[in-house]
Parts: C-alpha cells; sequence; structure tokens
C-alpha cells in the first residue's frame, strides 16, 4: 500500500486488547498523552460530526488532568479513532494512516482531543515562559497555535522524555487516555473496507450519546450538501462561508435556514421516492419559515433517494441526479432575492396604506433587537420583519420559474422564465 507518511499517525498503547466482530476490529486499551500528541499534529475534526469549542468542558478536563491524573483514565470516555488503512508494528504500536479525512480521524471524543491539546500546549508555553494566546475559542484556533508553536511543543516532549527515561520521573505527558482503535478486519478485502467505511457515521451517531446529532450535521456528513453549498460558494462566497453546515463550526446562519428556502424550487420537481419505495413529499409552503427543521428533514430523505444520489465512498453519498443539480443553480439565487424583499417589502406595505411597524409582530421583534439587518446579507434596513411575513411572497417566486425536460437525457430541472 502506498500512503504518504504526512498523512499517518503512530500511537502506542501502553495496555490493550484486540476484540473483533464482522468487518471491524476493535483495539481498546490506554495510551499515553505523549503518543497522542503526534495524531493531534496530523488530524483536525473533519470526521467528527460536531466541531469541539473551549469552554467548561474543556476547561473541566484540563483540571482533571491538572489534579487528578492518577484516575483521569476513569473519569473520561477518551478518544474513538477509525483508520483504513494501518500497520501494526511491533511494541504495541499501530501507524495509522488517514486517507479520508472526512470519513476517518477522531469519530467521537472532540472535546477530549480539545482539552488534551491546549493541555499540552500551555505545559510547553509555561516552560518557555510564554502565555496561552487568549482568543483560541474553536478547534481551528488552537490549531493554528499549535502550529505556531510545533517547535517549543517538540523541545517540551523530549526534555520530559529525558525525565522519563531516567528510570524515576512521572511526568504530565505520561497521563493515560483511554483510546478505543477501529480497523477493518481484513484492509486488503475492498468488500470489507466498504462495509467499514459505510457503518462509521451511524457508530458516531450511537456513541454521541449526550448530545444527539442534528439532521444538518448527518447531512453535512453524507455529502447532502456537497453540490449546493459548491454552487452557493461559487454565488456568494460570503454567504457560503457563514452558514454553520456543521454543528459548532461557526456561522451565523443555521442550514436549515437555507435548506428551506430551496425547497421553493425542489419542490416543482418530480416526486421521488426512498429506499422503500414511499413517496418524499416536498414540504408546504407555510412549513418554510415554520418548520425549518422539518424542511431539513425532508431534504435529508429527499437527497437519500436513490433517485437522487448513490452510495459513493464510506458513508458518503453522491448527488447524481442532473435535474436536481441544475435546480439547485436556481435555489442559490433564492436568498438575495429574499433579502431584497425583505428590505421593500415595509415601504410597499405602507404605500398600500398600511402602518407597518405598528404591527405587533413588527412591533414585538424590533423592540428585542438592536441591529436591524437582513438575513443573509446583513444590507441595513429600517424595520426587522418575521419570517412568516416574508415567506410568502418570496415562495411566489414559483410564479417566475418552469420545469424542462432535458430531451436527451430524459432528466426535470427547474429554470427561471
Amino acid at each position: 500500500m502506498e500512503t504518504s507518511q504526512a498523512q499517518s499517525a503512530i500511537i502506542k498503547f501502553s495496555q490493550s486488547d484486540c476484540q473483533g466482530i464482522g468487518y471491524i476490529s476493535r483495539v481498546v486499551g490506554y495510551v499515553k498523552i505523549r503518543s497522542l500528541i503526534n495524531l493531534i499534529s496530523v488530524l483536525d475534526l473533519d470526521a467528527n460530526p460536531r466541531s469541539s469549542k473551549v469552554g467548561n468542558v474543556t476547561n473541566d478536563i484540563q483540571d482533571s488532568l491538572d489534579e487528578t491524573p492518577d484516575i483521569f483514565p476513569y473519569k473520561t470516555k477518551g478518544l474513538l479513532i477509525a483508520s483504513s488503512h494501518y500497520d501494526n508494528l511491533e511494541r504495541n504500536r499501530f501507524r495509522l494512516f488517514f486517507e479520508d479525512r472526512q470519513t476517518e480521524g477522531i469519530l467521537d471524543g472532540g472535546h477530549n482531543a480539545l482539552a488534551i491539546g491546549l493541555y499540552v500546549l500551555r505545559l510547553a508555553l509555561e516552560e518557555h515562559g510564554d502565555k496561552m494566546p487568549p482568543s483560541i475559542c474553536t478547534w481551528s484556533d488552537f490549531k493554528d497555535a499549535w502550529e505556531s508553536n510545533r517547535t517549543k511543543i517538540e523541545e517540551f516532549l523530549r526534555h520530559t522524555r529525558k525525565e522519563e527515561n531516567d528510570g524515576e520521573s512521572r511526568t504530565p505527558l505520561d497521563t493515560l487516555v483511554p483510546v478505543e482503535l477501529l480497523l477493518p478486519r481484513d484492509q486488503d478485502d475492498r468488500n470489507c473496507l466498504d462495509e467499514f467505511n459505510a457503518n462509521l457515521l451511524d457508530i458516531c451517531a450511537a456513541r454521541n450519546n449526550n448530545v444527539q446529532l442534528t439532521t444538518s450535521t448527518k447531512a453535512n456528513k453524507h455529502g447532502y450538501f456537497d453540490a449546493f453549498r459548491q454552487l452557493l460558494k461559487e454565488k456568494d462566497p460570503d454567504l457560503a462561508d457563514r452558514v454553520e453546515w456543521k454543528t459548532n463550526a461557526g456561522g451565523d446562519i443555521k442550514a436549515a435556514d437555507i435548506i428551506s428556502l430551496a425547497w421553493i424550487p425542489l419542490s416543482l420537481l418530480p416526486s421521488v421516492t426512498n429506499d422503500r419505495g414511499k413517496t418524499v413529499e416536498p414540504p408546504s409552503a407555510v412549513q418554510l419559515y415554520s418548520s425549518k427543521a422539518g424542511c431539513l428533514s425532508k431534504f435529508e430523505q429527499f437527497m437519500s433517494s436513490p433517485e437522487v444520489s448513490s452510495r459513493g465512498k464510506g458513508y458518503h453519498r453522491e448527488l447524481r441526479n442532473n435535474g436536481v443539480y441544475e435546480t439547485f443553480e436556481i435555489a442559490v439565487d433564492i436568498p438575495a432575492l429574499y433579502d431584497y424583499i425583505y428590505k421593500q417589502f415595509p415601504s410597499l406595505y405602507n404605500k398600500n396604506g398600511g402602518s407597518y411597524g405598528r404591527i405587533t409582530a413588527v412591533k414585538s421583534l424590533n423592540a428585542r433587537h438592536s441591529s436591524r439587518v437582513t438575513p443573509f446579507g446583513h444590507y441595513e434596513v429600517d424595520c426587522l420583519s418575521p419570517d412568516g411575513f416574508i415567506t410568502p411572497p418570496v415562495f411566489g417566486l414559483q410564479a417566475l420559474m418552469e420545469t424542462h425536460v432535458n430531451p436527451q437525457k430524459n432528466y426535470t430541472y427547474v429554470e427561471w422564465v
């Protein structure tokens, strides 16, 4: 197997046990923090369904590492790591190769990984008389600080290794962390690898028993947003970057806010069925603003249809329906049109003899918010409007759309009139 060394990390178990059922082998045991440093350097949290943030959870974990290192392995679930390719080395070591970062890596325990990384970074900086950067809030911030201080971390690692080798000293990096490693039972068997990767998201969802994975997180991991997100990025890069496609990844716009509007053109397409042959019904016009979570759930069902997508690598699915793709090209226009209608609506209402600002719902909304901007482009407006007032006229944009059939490939798509 030819795999770049830059995509690999070696971890060494101090104690371990290997088990296997079906297509999956599981190595469970304890790993010293020092053996996780290389792993933290190599990996991000791409495979973890949720991004991790600095907060009370990560602070408490660091406190435990400082105050009760001996019992730390009994106070935490540790890390769940998956790798589809590996070398079983001598002395209880595994070299793990991470080819698909969206599927493999740290599947669960993101806050533990972040806290351990912050703990090591703090100790390394303190040894050099430096302080922790005050602006670390997310995993991305942490990795920037980690990379900026790699030399100091490596020096600290060498220094503590000398202490460890004297046979008496015990260093902070010797604290044990529970690690569960998932591997394919036969990495040379293509069928085994496919089944191994296909089951990883279900394992992630089951392990996240403290916080249920949101529909948007699961949809994102399956790749259901990929084509839409890329088209939106081409249309409006700033807007695409401000959408929180993955839980805790940052962004002031929820994925559900964007996807609910995408149903305006999508609902004009012919019905599709799920893998059980049941028709996936589009959300009603009212649900576009009253039940955005329901719209997102419908979108997940729609995208998972074998008429829309097919299984790709691992649990990732690939969009195969050209009509849906071309309809997405219309859908990415909707947020800007929503903002335009949002901005014009109050004055148009007043021109017809109304008093928009005196409507109870409008008055109440504006009393609660000092910042008055449109939802997507953040253009300044004089008055905020409830979703229920703006979404109906935006839904009326369907009158400016029509369906067409590609005569050569026989698929239906939506375009502007």
